[in-house]
């Protein structure tokens, strides 16, 4: 069966799903398919957010938004200049979505339900009469002068131009590889580390502010760390591992990390402190209290690997015993050993070469006719509603276009 249409977008996301809602509200004569692999749509909308959606972020100025794009930071600047944050408010406002900010800045819909989202678009694409086709693996696609031929495993479909929004389908990049695009290499973005370590061992939940880096390269962050059951996760890591993708791949998820629990205090300020502490409190039981601004379990595991016993008096504390502490606290060295994804949330770097697409129309710059939205490209985010961002601008960069 050969089915003809004006345009198809491949992939059945959010990025898909929002250019083809664009492409129609500009053009409702326009014959528009939405081709997704699976057996159903907007799958990675479901479970993102933990179910919530982080649609966005309230990050409302281009230049400063770029800032959270290890990877496409200098190629969104005027994508962002023309749908930026507050362009993602206002559509979603405008089809009865509400979003609400929260302190981190991430924006939910006040439903908190990914659900809404996935609602508003499913509406849409039916006010529009869309097509929207599940269980459509691509299998192959021609170029031709005046249009694409698309063969999937039931179906062949032939259209005047192509959007393609696939995200990290590795089948689909080799397709176009076929066509003469270049694709960097995919490495994993966002992941937490796995550290097997006596000093966490026991005290999963727990988080704190902190700076992280990694000894053997030069990156570091500040932020949030969560003590997980395999290790540590949180902003402060997931923002080491979207910005030192390539260079952790290459030591092969070994290395070690240091972590100042006390983000703002260097080894003299907290001897200092402890010094202080120890004349205030002379009779009192050290683990008595925590004197920083972290959880006590937490404050009692790094007394013992301090070499400090819970029950001791601060006057009784001697020079070692400070200065270790002091180690602890503001210099803790924990060996990485791989890490874990979150599979529903897996983000990649990696994809098109930015070089070959033109950022003013999304438009192939190898392939006329053929569109390019979302994380299908080598552009990938730090965690907190940027990644959507990304595919909602390039999306409907790609709508206006075509």
């Amino acid at each position: 069966m050969n089915s003809k249409y004006d345009l198809i977008i491949i992939g059945g996301g959010a990025a898909g799903f929002f250019a083809a809602i664009n492409i129609m509200e500009k053009n409702p004569s326009c014959k528009v398919a939405i081709l997704e692999r699976g057996k159903e749509v907007l799958t990675k909308v479901k479970v993102s957010g933990g179910g919530r959606c982080n649609v966005t972020h309230a990050c409302f100025v281009p230049n400063d938004l770029v800032k959270f794009y290890p990877r496409g930071e200098r190629e969104l600047k005027g994508p962002f200049n023309t749908f930026c944050s507050g362009d993602t408010i206002e559509w979603f406002s405008n089809r009865g979505v509400e979003l609400k900010i929260e302190d981190d800045g991430r924006m939910f819909p006040t439903t908190d339900s990914s659900q809404t989202i996935i609602d508003c678009f499913l509406k849409e694409t039916q006010k529009y009469k869309i097509d929207v086709l599940t269980n459509q693996s691509v299998k192959s696609l021609f170029p031709s002068n005046d249009f694409w031929k698309i063969e999937t495993t039931t179906e062949v479909f032939a259209c005047k131009k192509i959007v393609i929004a696939t995200g990290s389908n590795t089948k689909i990049w080799e397709l176009l590889q076929d066509l003469g695009h270049q694709i960097i290499e995919p490495v994993p973005s966002l992941f937490t580390f796995n550290i097997k370590d006596t000093r966490i061992k026991d005290l999963m939940g727990l988080s704190a502010q902190v700076a992280v880096k990694v000894k053997e390269a030069n990156l570091k962050s500040e932020g949030a760390l969560l003590i997980t059951h395999w290790g540590m996760s949180g902003p402060a890591i997931l923002k080491l591992s979207a910005w030192g993708a390539r260079e952790l791949n290459k030591l092969n998820y070994q290395f070690s990390i240091q972590v100042n629990w006390l983000k703002d205090l260097n080894f003299e300020e907290v001897m200092e402190e402890l010094l202080q502490l120890k004349i205030e409190n002379a009779k009192k039981q050290i683990d008595k209290f925590c004197p920083f601004d972290f959880p006590k379990r937490l404050w009692e595991s790094l007394l013992l690997a301090s070499e400090i016993e819970l029950q001791t008096k601060w006057a009784h504390l001697s020079k070692k015993q400070m200065v270790n502490l002091s180690n602890q606290l503001t210099n803790g060295v924990f060996k990485v050993n791989g890490k874990s994804t979150f599979k529903d949330e897996f983000v990649t770097a990696g994809g098109i070469d930015l070089k070959e697409v033109n950022f003013k129309s999304m438009e192939s710059k190898v392939l006329p006719n053929l569109f390019f939205a979302g994380e299908i490209l080598n552009i990938d985010a730090i965690t907190g509603g940027f990644n959507f961002q990304n595919a909602w601008t390039t999306a409907y960069i790609a709508s206006q276009s075509v």
